[in-house]
């Protein structure tokens, strides 16, 4: 869409917040579509193929990765932008980069992380995604990571605690002053929610561990599965699941693009600034609300506390808190570029060491520090 097309409350690429380092404006291509551009050509962008969604990488070729997953909420964040007539290309690279600062071992893994970051400040994804894009980061000759436009930066960081919101600058002060990032960030939080919750069903059957029957018991996948199978009696087994959950992600991106019209028409932001300022533009309608947290409640029930899932974040857990212990307690354990930036903050550089690897990684790392044969 050009700019001249989208909505007054838009984000303008033309208007862009700025880079931390000065750079010629891009030939081509407008800023957002240059922070796309650098946010999938980054490292820490191609190894989200390898690290875990719910199963971790060697369980299957089937499941999804938060690198697929992030493809998924790019895909629903730009439909959503577009019918919105907000900037595609902003939401896109905030819905691709979103996941950048994601451990191994998904949500386990980040939690065992932040276990042994507590006496050292802590260790929180989005926080940990910024840090990739404005630090580690290595590809540039003029300066360290990305260097992306502030609203990029901005969408990236979802959640900061009034603790560490002074530290970050720019993207930190709405946190202090409660003001919402751009709607253009809005929609690709919310687009996350809509892919996780929808495909984490569909890999949960494909891995056995929830079946249909269970899932009939869950209002809005049985209310789907029934409109289904009156318009197709005779479909079953993995067309019938699929379709159901395709008609489910269509409920919800359509009810978020007309609960969001009307929000938008009722406090008729005629800037960017004002949308800043009002309540969240961008949502769902109170019953689409509640049967997503159905959903969200079902599934942390019967597939996160599942006991084969248990046992592998209980595996998960180990490998992450020895590695720390063992990179702490001894940094010539290292490899040299990471013993280099370990000498200014030693637990912060683990951190940033560990939350980079990818699942088989950390478990060649694991392997490679705790069994006698490995080399």
């Amino acid at each position: 869409m050009r700019e001249r097309e989208l909505a007054p409350y838009a984000a303008r690429p033309g208007r862009a917040g700025g880079r931390r380092h000065r750079e010629p404006p891009p030939r081509g291509r407008s800023e957002y579509q240059r922070d796309r551009d650098r946010i999938v050509h980054s490292g820490a962008f191609r190894r989200l193929e390898y690290k875990t969604q719910v199963f971790v990488n060697h369980e299957g070729d089937l499941f999804r990765t938060r690198l697929t997953h992030s493809l998924e909420v790019a895909q629903i964040a730009r439909s959503v932008a577009r019918s919105l007539r907000l900037d595609e290309d902003l939401t896109e690279a905030i819905a691709l980069a979103h996941d950048l600062g994601h451990t191994p071992f998904g949500h386990t893994g980040q939690d065992a992380l932040n276990a042994c970051m507590k006496p050292y400040g802590g260790f929180e994804h989005n926080l940990q995604s910024l840090r990739v894009v404005d630090l580690l980061e290595q590809r540039y000759a003029a300066f360290d990571g990305l260097n992306l436009t502030f609203e990029t930066r901005e969408g990236i960081l979802k959640h900061c605690s009034r603790r560490h919101a002074p530290g970050l600058g720019d993207v930190g002060a709405r946190f202090i002053k409660r003001r919402r990032p751009s709607l253009e960030a809005q929609i690709a939080n919310l687009a996350d929610e809509i892919a996780y919750n929808n495909h984490d069903v569909d890999d949960g059957v494909r891995s056995g561990l929830l079946d249909l029957e269970q899932l009939s018991r869950v209002k809005v996948f049985a209310r789907h599965m029934r409109a289904v199978q009156h318009e197709h009696p005779r479909v079953s087994g993995t067309r019938l699941r699929h379709e159901t959950v395709r008609r489910m992600i269509d409920t919800l991106v359509t009810d978020l693009i007309r609960t969001s019209e009307a929000h938008i028409r009722r406090h008729a932001p005629a800037s960017l600034e004002e949308a800043r300022r009002a309540p969240p533009l961008i949502a769902f309608s109170p019953r689409i609300r509640d049967e997503s947290l159905d959903l969200k409640q079902f599934l942390r029930r019967n597939l996160y506390q599942h006991y084969r899932v248990t046992r592998m974040s209980n595996k998960a857990r180990r490998i992450v808190t020895d590695l720390f212990r063992a990179f702490l307690s001894d940094l010539h354990l290292l490899p040299p570029e990471h013993q280099a930036r370990a000498q200014a903050d030693a637990p912060r550089a683990i951190a940033d060491y560990i939350a980079g690897m990818t699942d088989r990684y950390a478990m060649l790392e694991h392997r490679r520090l705790f069994a006698i044969e490995a080399a």
